[in-house]
């Protein structure tokens, strides 16, 4: 099989390490890819905005399937442009996607169909949500309706804190994403990230992860696209898990059918475990990053027929087998993030991988023949351990032995599984 693997970060170079040792792939492309991707597939300097040209050079390669790895291409609309064109593809409709591009488009979803969520408004401008806010009190969450790299939530201790958040999205902070705002009840309890595939029909849950979403040590500074991650997550018991498929993913399929816009392609549930059970806080359309990397450190099963049997309605022939292991991401990121940084930092040392550990590269690029950061985010150091413990120290003892000077990392990752396993 010929495959086309659409992305540049840390989830795609994941992505491509494990397709790449499937004994069906005849050939893997990237497009754009980056350094780290390269040692798995031959990168394309194609521009994925431009659906024509991702489907000529489709063609021309006779691609027989095409995995889009980010959520932009999604939401774009690229996988139905493949489809259209007789390719297959790993990835929901551009309205499918609208789980992921519009937050009050999933929060209008679950109330229609009795899907646990925190109480919710949708507002296009900023008096009425600010009237709200007043109403409601703090602690409560804001969020820019549309796409903003993880970066358009505000969970809001104070009111004054959510009153300027109100006023950072309609004052365009988000561009085109903020100018609409989704005011919502404040959760409370323990996160945890949910992955589970959909062919439209059936479902195959994968695996539990927990991501790290603030900047700094103890959960403190401002949200980020993620810090790090680990799976599987303790607080999705074997029960939780099955709550989530009766309760949150099994709806939202059939909704998402009856509504006419069926889904294919990974559903990434962020949860809150309240003392209710699951309750949804948000859905992505696509593997988390970081949280993929760890995923597919876990996965023992040949991952190539599982995305076809998704893209391909025929998710009920095929099984996703799991390593019992723990595994650890640590997000190695440029000095600033998620605020100005510095670009094209020079990257001296990258360890070599082993039995155990991997770094993945996420913002980088070869600039002269060197390794540099491009990126807010830049590299994954990612290891197994028997548990999470172990699996932290070995990310860690690796994460160390990285040579750059402008990168920084949180040393905290894992640490309320540690703590359980502690005690």
């Amino acid at each position: 099989m010929k495959v086309l693997l659409i992305g540049s970060g840390g989830r795609e170079h994941a992505l491509a390490w494990k397709i790449a040792q499937s004994p069906l792939l005849d050939a893997l492309y990237a497009a754009p890819g980056n350094p780290g991707i390269a040692d798995h597939a031959t990168l394309v300097a194609l521009n994925v905005e431009d659906h024509a040209a991702v489907i000529a050079f489709a063609k021309e390669k006779a691609i027989d399937f095409v995995v889009i790895g980010p959520e932009a291409p999604l939401v774009a609309g690229l996988a139905d442009d493949l489809r259209a064109a007789g390719i297959a593809t790993f990835g929901p409709s551009k309205a499918a996607a609208q789980l992921e591009g519009s937050k009050g488009f999933t929060k209008d979803l679950c109330a229609r169909y009795d899907i646990p969520t925190g109480a919710y408004q949708r507002f296009k401008s900023a008096e009425p949500a600010r009237n709200y806010v007043r109403e409601q009190g703090a602690p409560i969450v804001i969020k820019a309706d549309g796409l903003a790299a993880g970066k358009g939530v505000t969970v809001a201790m104070t009111e004054a804190e959510a009153l300027a958040a109100i006023d950072e999205c309609f004052d365009g902070a988000f561009g085109t994403a903020g100018a609409e705002v989704v005011v919502e009840a404040f959760l409370d309890g323990e996160e945890a990230s949910f992955f589970c595939l959909s062919d439209g029909k059936t479902a195959l849950a994968l695996a539990t992860a927990q991501d790290h979403k603030r900047v700094g040590d103890g959960d403190t500074g401002p949200n980020t696209g993620g810090m790090g991650a680990y799976s599987p997550a303790p607080v999705m018991t074997p029960a939780m898990v099955e709550r989530t498929m009766k309760e949150i993913i099994e709806p939202t399929i059939s909704g998402m059918a009856k509504d006419g816009n069926p889904f294919s392609g990974v559903f990434f549930a962020g949860l809150m475990i309240t003392a209710k059970g699951p309750e949804l806080i948000e859905y992505n359309v696509r593997f988390g990053d970081p949280e993929c990397q760890v995923l597919m450190m876990r996965l023992k099963s040949d991952l190539l027929p599982i995305l076809y049997a998704t893209a391909t309605g025929t998710l009920d022939k095929v099984q996703a087998e799991w390593r019992d292991d723990a595994a650890l991401t640590v997000v190695l990121a440029s000095k600033g993030y998620p605020g100005a940084y510095d670009k094209n930092t020079p990257i001296a040392h990258v360890p070599e991988a082993s039995a155990e550990a991997k770094v993945f590269h996420a913002g980088t690029a070869l600039k002269d023949g060197k390794l540099v950061a491009t990126g807010g985010r830049v590299l994954n150091v990612t290891a197994f351990g028997k548990d999470v413990t172990e699996a932290q120290a070995r990310a860690y003892a690796l994460t160390d032995r990285v040579e750059w000077e402008n990168g920084f990392c949180r040393r905290d990752i894992g640490w309320q599984a540690v703590a359980r396993e502690k005690a």
